[in-house]
């Protein structure tokens, strides 16, 4: 059900909302009765937080569906995965503010390495330097300026990631990927879903093959897997739907196209990497601008997908360490949460609901302490869906208005 025009018919002015995201944030245990990544981690501020707040389990998407980190951001947003759909391509492209026009087709490429047989190795090629991407994105640029008659633009986007958007006539987002998700296996060839989008699944064959041609002799990137091609979408934004100034704090440009899509300002974060000190200060520098944050964590995630339990609970810790920082801004509300779970065990998303912590003026204490899985279960939020966030925020923050007589 679309309920953008009760939120439209219902919002007024209100409260400033922060919505906090650690990227994958929801773990699972190395072994039976083990810790999770949550629990294993040493949290001092985490835990006084959540004794002072309100917590539940989300499911970012639909039980059991894993999902992408673009579903799992729009649900949180607000937007229901299931009709605004929206490819990664468009979303690199959107959050690095690529030259991206109507009709043109995005697709978010990796780096990776292939053994002499053409077989993915290392879907990530060991995670390079983002100067080494522009070091081998400028060779593809050279290389590989247009494919029949069709502009091939390559991008960097950081580390194994970039992206690529094609430009000419005839073109349509209608294709499979390419990138077959595990390791043993060759890149997969793009298959047309349609007839419009014959000629796009012909053209990125052809481009998979010319950029192993043109990385031949490169030791460890000699090859590329293409996933979520994508045109331009359209979606109502933030300031149409519930009255929001809202402005995204993100390093990583996917997270700014999602930002960028729903209409919020994406401020600029000194730093590389996840930056912290960087996202903090332009926090603190625009806090009195907007009514509503989005502050994105990634590396919990990167961890994750890493297989490093350690390094993520690293991660966790990190956050924790920033997080009198972020409460001393002084938000009305305060939600901390994930888009997914990454559990290092999978070295993969997963589709494990992750826990959320709701901080505000109008909220029931419960017996949740820690800002862990087991401990959300004890919450008095319950279990939710992604979708179901955005309302709640909105009503701490006394921003919605009684709906009907």
């Amino acid at each position: 059900m679309d309920l953008f025009p009760i939120y439209k018919e219902l919002h007024q002015k209100g409260g400033k909302i922060l919505l906090v995201v650690l990227d994958g944030v929801g773990g699972l245990p190395l072994e039976p009765g083990g810790p999770t990544e949550l629990e294993a981690a040493k949290t001092p501020n985490l835990d006084r937080l959540a004794e002072e707040s309100t917590l539940g389990l989300l499911t970012p998407v639909y039980p059991g569906l894993t999902p992408g980190s673009g579903p799992g951001h729009l649900a949180l947003f607000g937007y229901d995965p299931f009709r605004y759909v929206v490819g990664r391509g468009a979303l690199s492209a959107l959050g690095l503010g690529a030259d991206f026009r109507e009709g043109d087709v995005a697709l978010r490429g990796n780096f990776a390495t292939l053994d002499p047989e053409g077989k993915v190795v290392d879907r990530r090629a060991g995670r390079p330097s983002t100067e080494e991407n522009q070091r081998v994105i400028a060779k593809l640029k050279e290389a590989i300026p247009r494919i029949e008659d069709v502009e091939v633009h390559f991008y960097t986007e950081s580390e194994h990631r970039f992206l690529v958007i094609l430009r000419g006539e005839g073109l349509s987002d209608g294709i499979t990927d390419t990138d077959p998700q595990k390791t043993g296996l060759p890149p997969l060839e793009a298959k047309p879903l349609n007839e419009a989008s014959a000629k796009t699944a012909r053209i990125v064959n052809l481009l998979s093959q010319r950029i192993r041609e043109a990385l031949k002799d490169e030791p460890r990137i000699n090859g590329a897997l293409f996933r979520g091609a994508s045109q331009k979408p359209r979606f109502p934004s933030f300031q149409e739907v519930y009255g929001l100034r809202a402005a995204a704090v993100a390093s990583y440009p996917m997270y700014k196209g999602l930002a960028a899509l729903v209409g919020m300002e994406v401020l600029p974060v000194e730093g590389e990497g996840d930056a912290h000190e960087g996202k903090l200060k332009a926090l603190r520098e625009n806090w009195e601008r907007f009514d509503f944050f989005y502050l994105h964590f990634k590396k919990t995630d990167a961890k994750g997908e890493d297989g490093d339990f350690w390094g993520k609970v690293g991660e966790i810790e990190r956050f924790d360490a920033l997080l009198p920082e972020i409460l001393a801004l002084g938000p009305d509300v305060l939600a901390l949460t994930g888009d997914h779970s990454t559990p290092a065990l999978l070295k993969a998303h997963s589709w494990h609901p992750v826990p959320l912590l709701l901080k505000g003026p109008f909220l029931r204490r419960d017996e949740a302490r820690r800002f862990t899985e087991a401990e959300a279960l004890k919450g008095s939020l319950g279990h939710l869906r992604g979708v179901e966030l955005m309302p709640l925020l909105l009503a701490h923050a006394g921003r919605l208005l009684k709906y009907g007589a």
